[in-house]
């Protein structure tokens, strides 16, 4: 969605049109829009299209239907929760003072409805994906031989960060990435709370867990967490943002949790199940928020458990929320040598601020889809020449 140029024009014209319906002229609705994507990593083009935009004389329901369509015909996608939160944004202040007309706070219901039903929609990971699951194998003892090999970039701060396991597996799962990231400089602890079962009773031992390192520390920890050790990890960076650092998952489905298609139909239990309806409710309800900290979800687009789209977060909506794919199974992360590499300088650059940089960093890059996906061979001699 990030270069989607025609969702954009939409939507601005929508905005700008709801804005104008409440009694606004077209240039101080142009105002309040631009003011509420000073965080947007496209601001610059996002701002163009706002000048360039012109009003006609379709009615708001037709605007609002014209948005929904090409976010429909285009597909699921996270990132059109920038859009929802754009809008509520705007008209936050006029509905705290009773400002807003019936007419448009309905639109934004409306659209904000739309949105959650074309996101509904992801389907579950193909046949072909599950199958690629069994490469598991032979990523888990491929690792054992190219372990050594795989490059390190130090950081001597000796930062705390605390791993959290995916679905049915335990501290061992995690045990390559804890060891990589000990290597190049951090301090790493284990969750210590035995096979991860998806459990709400995990939660306040988890935040123990927290206090204990923050408190040890007194500076704030890196969350880790893959599959479903993900999910805690959100929750908690949601609850205590002044405790957290920033948030890593690792195939862990972030959102849309509710309606989520998996093969793993019992993945979620805690979530869905009938004896804990009311503080489900309240976990989906949380797991929907994005942390006001930095955030890096890395995901494989052949994931064979969890939907890709639902490992994703969304990253039109500041800049230091970053989605990082990876070449690999679901049950292959833990041992997958771009994921360690990926956690490693997304914890680096999130801390320093700085992004990993030189030859080998180059170098690097050939081992992510974002690589191949460029046309031409100048990305070969990009990774040689100074850009």
């Amino acid at each position: 969605m990030e270069s989607n140029k025609l969702v954009y024009n939409s939507f601005v014209k929508f905005a700008i049109s709801m804005v104008v319906a409440n009694g606004n002229t077209q240039k101080k609705a142009k105002q309040l829009v631009s003011e509420k994507i000073e965080m947007h990593p496209f601001k610059k083009h996002v701002t163009e299209i706002i000048e360039k935009t012109k009003l006609d004389k379709k009615p708001l329901k037709v605007l609002s239907k014209d948005c929904i369509t090409l976010c429909e015909d285009f597909g699921p996608d996270r990132d059109y929760i920038t859009l929802v939160l754009i809008l509520e944004e705007v008209f936050e202040k006029d509905i705290l003072e009773g400002k807003i007309k019936k007419e448009v706070i309905k639109e934004i219901h409306y659209f904000r409805k739309e949105v959650a039903r074309i996101n509904d929609l992801i389907a579950s990971p193909p046949l072909y994906n599950m199958i690629l699951e069994t490469r598991s194998l032979i990523e888990w003892t491929s690792m054992l031989g190219i372990y050594h090999f795989i490059p390190k970039h130090k950081s001597s701060k000796n930062k705390p960060v605390l791993l959290m396991p995916p679905y049915l597996g335990n501290d061992y799962s995690t045990t390559f990435v804890r060891k990589y990231l000990k290597s190049v400089g951090f301090k790493t602890y284990k969750w210590e709370l035995g096979v991860n079962m998806i459990n709400s009773k995990y939660l306040p031992r988890l935040v123990e867990r927290l206090d204990e390192i923050y408190e040890k520390h007194q500076e704030k920890v890196s969350l880790v967490g893959w599959s479903g050790g993900g999910i805690f990890a959100k929750i908690i960076a949601n609850r205590y943002p002044d405790k957290v650092e920033q948030l890593i998952t690792i195939g862990s489905p972030v959102w849309g949790v509710d309606n989520m298609e998996t093969p793993l139909l019992r993945v979620l239990e805690f979530l869905r199940g009938k004896t804990l309806r009311e503080r489900n409710k309240k976990f989906l309800n949380e797991l929907e928020e994005i942390p006001k900290v930095p955030v890096t979800c890395i995901y494989t687009k052949t994931d064979g458990l969890v939907p890709w789209k639902h490992c994703r977060e969304a990253s039109t909506l500041r800049k230091d929320i970053k989605n990082i794919e990876v070449f690999g199974s679901h049950v292959g992360l833990g041992a997958n040598a771009t994921v360690l590499l990926t956690v490693a300088n997304a914890l680096n650059s999130n801390i320093d601020g700085k992004e990993a940089k030189g030859i080998m960093t180059k170098i690097e890059s050939l081992f992510y889809p974002k690589f191949w996906k460029q046309k031409g061979t100048s990305k070969f001699t990009n990774l040689f020449v100074k850009t």
